[in-house]
């Protein structure tokens, strides 16, 4: 049984990581790519640092939403298919 629960969390962690990782990483890079642009030109706008990066990032999850979502429905799936197995312990 606790390895049946230490499979789970480490499915869990795996899927959250799977699915936030594109979405994180595009951000990562935009703003990091803002930051060079900023320290480059010297210009020290507030806005500038957050707005591409919001647009890169709603991009990005339009973009890869759909196959977000069938990752998780099918990581939910998964769990649910396996709680019986887990009642039945």
């Amino acid at each position: 049984m606790e390895q049946y629960l230490l499979d789970v969390a480490r499915d869990t962690i795996l899927t959250v990581l799977k699915i936030a990782s594109p979405i994180l990483l595009i951000g990562l890079v935009v703003g990091l790519l803002v930051s060079i642009f900023q320290a480059t030109t010297q210009i020290q706008e507030q806005s500038l640092h957050f707005v591409p990066k919001i647009l890169a990032m709603l991009i990005a999850l339009l973009l890869l939403g759909s196959w977000m979502l069938t990752t998780l429905s099918e990581f939910v799936l998964i769990m649910y298919e396996n709680m019986l197995r887990f009642i039945e312990l």
